[in-house]
C-alpha cells in the first residue's frame, strides 16, 4: 500500500458561533483555513438573504485585515482554536 493510500484525510468540524458568527451551523474542513473560508462564504451568503444576525460577523470579518495586529491575532486563535478540535 502506497502512502497516498493510506493517508486518509483530517476532517474537523467548528461551528458559526466559534468563528465569532451567531449561529451553530456545522462548519468542516481539512485545514484551519479550509473552515475560515468556510465561515466567510457562510457569513457571505446569510448577510446576502437578509439575515441580519449574521451581519455584525460579516462586518467584522470584512474589516478584518484593515487592522492587520488585530487580524492576525484572530488568525492564530483561529488556528489554535481549530488544531485543539478532535477530528470527525
Amino acid at each position: 500500500m502506497r502512502y497516498y493510500e493510506r493517508k486518509r484525510a483530517i476532517v474537523k468540524t467548528m461551528k458559526c458561533k466559534h468563528l465569532g458568527g451567531p449561529c451553530d451551523l456545522q462548519l468542516h474542513g481539512n485545514t484551519a483555513d479550509e473552515i475560515i473560508k468556510a465561515e466567510d462564504k457562510h457569513l457571505k451568503e446569510m448577510v446576502a438573504s437578509g439575515d441580519e444576525t449574521h451581519k455584525s460577523a460579516f462586518e467584522e470579518m470584512k474589516g478584518r485585515w484593515k487592522h492587520p495586529v488585530s487580524g492576525l491575532r484572530w488568525y492564530k486563535k483561529t488556528k489554535r482554536d481549530f488544531a485543539a478540535v478532535p477530528e470527525d
